[in-house]
């Protein structure tokens, strides 16, 4: 199984740094999933979910409200205005998914594009 390196970085830190299976990201053109060994590409991000598929086939969501992703074929770069990772095993999630919501409704984007990232934190709420 190939995996590529995954970074995911704010102006307030490193919000996520590790190995990935899948990430799949909200771009400024519409959602787009990259794999290891992808083509090299420079994207706009908007507000929205980036779903990460770790190497034990679980999932971590991290809601952004703006950034830019860098692909090449090992590693995928991230860097965002703003993030709130969501994980199942976190033992403050509801605080955390409050976080998100406030974070998706603050960003300077669509209606449409925030209230659809909004219903995906609410339909990850519900999975916890």
């Amino acid at each position: 199984m190939k995996l590529m390196k995954l970074e995911i970085v704010t102006p307030k830190g490193v919000i996520y740094d590790g190995e990935a299976k899948q990430v799949t990201l909200p771009g400024s053109e519409g959602e787009f999933g990259v794999l290891p060994e992808h083509a090299t590409l420079v994207s706009l991000l908007t507000t929205g979910i980036v779903t990460i598929e770790m190497p034990d086939s679980s999932k971590i969501d991290v809601a952004i409200n703006s950034g830019y992703v860098k692909v090449d074929e090992s590693k995928v770069s991230c860097i965002v205005d703003g993030a709130v990772a969501l994980s199942a095993g976190d033992t403050d999630i509801s605080k955390k998914l409050e976080e998100a919501r406030d974070l998706l409704k603050s960003a300077e984007t669509s209606s449409t594009a925030i209230a659809a990232a909004v219903s995906k934190v609410e339909q990850i709420g519900k999975s916890f």
